[in-house]
Formats: C-alpha cells, structure tokens, sequence
C-alpha cells in the first residue's frame, strides 16, 4: 500500500476551520478592546482580572487568586509586584500559615474599582451585542472549558 496516497487524500486542515484559531484569535481582538480601556488605568489585562477579583473579596491568599483565574504562583507572583510597586495592593506572610502570602487592596487599589466600573459597558459596547447575545457567548465559552478541563 502507498503511504504517501493515503495521506493526500486526507484534507489538509484549514485555519479558519479550527475553533482554536476562532477562540486564540477572538482572545486578540478582545485583548486590543481592553488595553486601550485600561491604559487609562495604567492595568494590564491580567493585572486588571487580579484586581477585579480582589474588589469580588479582599485579602485572598496568592493561590485563591491563582485559582479564581486558572493561574499559577509563578504567573501571578511577578504580576503582583507590579501591582505592589503601583502601590494597589499590598502583600503579607499569613499570620496562620507563613507559607501563605495575602493580597490586600490598599486605598488606592480599592478606590480604582469606582473608575474601573466604565470599563465593563465600554466592553459591551465595543463587541456591538447585547447583553443577551453576550451572556449566551460566555455560558456556552464556561461550558466548553469545563468540558476541556475534564481531559486533564
């Protein structure tokens, strides 16, 4: 049997036809939207998902955070300096567990949070859908990265 005849006759994967290319090149799209939105803040993305959830609950220990945005201390860590260093949060051993590092908002940190709010409508308005069409996109997107993540 010829080898090299059966694999021609197999397509040729198309870009536009894979869903990871649809979901890497969304991601993009959605990325430019936010940075201009938060250069205003002087945030970036993944500073600006810490942030968000230290506004849901403050003083999170590093790997709640972690977890909260499917992130490990090694990503998170550098990016946390940063935010320390802007003077947003403040980091300290747990009194509890030593080997544990809380994250708290300082008064600056909790104050953006007001500033910050624009940025969700301004989001909203940018993707040009409602609100349904979005909220439908985003349980269908949770959907499938749980699916995925039962392949672990």
């Amino acid at each position: 049997m010829d080898t090299n005849k059966t694999a021609s006759a197999a397509p040729v994967p198309r870009l536009d036809d894979q869903l990871c290319f649809a979901l890497y090149s969304t991601g993009l799209a959605m990325n430019k939207v936010y940075r201009k939105l938060l250069r205003k803040l002087d945030l970036t993305y993944p500073q600006y998902l810490v942030m968000m959830v230290l506004w849901e609950q403050d003083q999170l220990t590093v790997s709640d955070i972690g977890t909260r945005l499917f992130l490990d201390s090694a990503t998170l860590t550098p990016l946390l300096k940063r935010l320390e260093a802007n003077g947003l949060v403040s980091r300290s051993r747990s009194a509890a567990d030593e080997r544990q590092v809380v994250v708290a908002l300082t008064d600056a940190g909790r104050a953006m949070s007001v500033e910050a709010g624009a940025v969700q409508h301004q989001v909203l308005c940018a993707s040009a859908c409602s609100p349904d069409e979005l909220g439908v996109i985003k349980r269908q997107l949770e959907g499938l990265r749980a699916k995925l993540a039962d392949n672990d």
